[in-house]
């Protein structure tokens, strides 16, 4: 049971909630950012006194029944529940390590994909295998090594990665990128790999360590990406993610509307073809340098 990461997540996740999320009326005077304890207390069928303690590092070890019941009271998404059974002590559904080999089942659907961009990725945001018009859009994965493997890594990292989204979506894309990590890092434990990542970036950059203490959790991708190509411009693309069942695995497909000018530039971006990516500004590296 880590009781100060604990504190700190019920503690966020009921600032962030508002009265009328669960139903509750607003009142004239609130002091309080968020829900107060004794409302997600009684949200959640307990005494006050002992979500307080909780909430102050001295209770003692919640039960699963206990932390479903918080879990419902404080909105909490899957992930986020996953992670706070584990926090506190308790075996959340087991998800294996990341493993080289890609499913069979995502590689399979992958192989009938070649008009539009499609990779798989682990959830450490590491490239397993990317088709050619994946290549074209994103560069190269397979010539990144070590922890630079990770998206997450390189984007925290090498300022050269965000290029390709929009100045006004990089912010989202920041928190999307660490609520990704601290669900692998809720499944895999501060040990793993993802405890590795974690424990290089927040030492590394003070955006990743700022997000980081926000205890934000999901395995999420937008429907709806604008993304920069330094050869066909600007692309709006629909987002699908196809998981495998225990979500260590996702095939990332990316399409647009037929007929329409986002179409047409997919289909010259599967002419140029990746080699005319490489030459095009975006360099190879290895993401090791820190942003700050």
């Amino acid at each position: 049971m880590d009781r100060a990461a604990l504190a700190d997540f019920l503690r966020r996740r009921r600032e962030a909630l508002r009265p009328e999320d669960v139903a509750l009326p607003a009142g004239a005077r609130r002091r309080t950012r968020g829900l107060r304890r004794e409302e997600v207390a009684a949200l959640a069928v307990m005494s006050t006194d002992y979500y307080t303690r909780l909430e102050q590092r001295r209770g003692p070890q919640p039960s699963e029944h206990i932390l479903s019941a918080l879990g419902r009271a404080l909105r909490l998404t899957g992930d986020e529940r996953d992670y706070l059974f584990r926090i506190a002590g308790h075996n959340a559904p087991v998800s294996p390590p990341t493993s080289p080999h890609v499913a069979p089942a995502l590689m399979r659907v992958l192989d009938r994909l070649d008009d539009t961009p499609a990779l798989i990725l682990t959830d450490l945001g590491e490239t397993l295998v990317q088709n050619g018009m994946a290549t074209a859009l994103f560069g190269d994965a397979s010539r990144y090594t070590g922890l630079a493997r990770s998206t997450i890594y390189r984007w925290f990292t090498d300022p050269a990665e965000r290029g390709i989204y929009p100045e006004a979506d990089r912010d989202r894309h920041s928190r999307a990128q660490v609520a990704g990590l601290r669900a692998a890092y809720g499944l895999r434990g501060p040990r793993s790999r993802a405890g590795e990542l974690v424990r290089t970036l927040r030492k590394a950059n003070e955006e990743f360590a700022e997000l980081w203490a926000r205890h934000e959790v999901a395995q999420r991708f937008e429907d709806h990406k604008t993304l920069l190509h330094p050869e066909v411009g600007v692309l709006e693309l629909d987002c699908q993610a196809l998981f495998t069942e225990d979500r260590s695995q996702t095939l990332l497909v990316l399409t647009a509307p037929p007929r329409t000018e986002d179409h047409e530039k997919l289909r010259l971006l599967a002419v140029l073809g990746p080699a005319r990516f490489s030459t095009a500004g975006h360099e190879a590296g290895d993401g090791s340098g820190p942003t700050r």
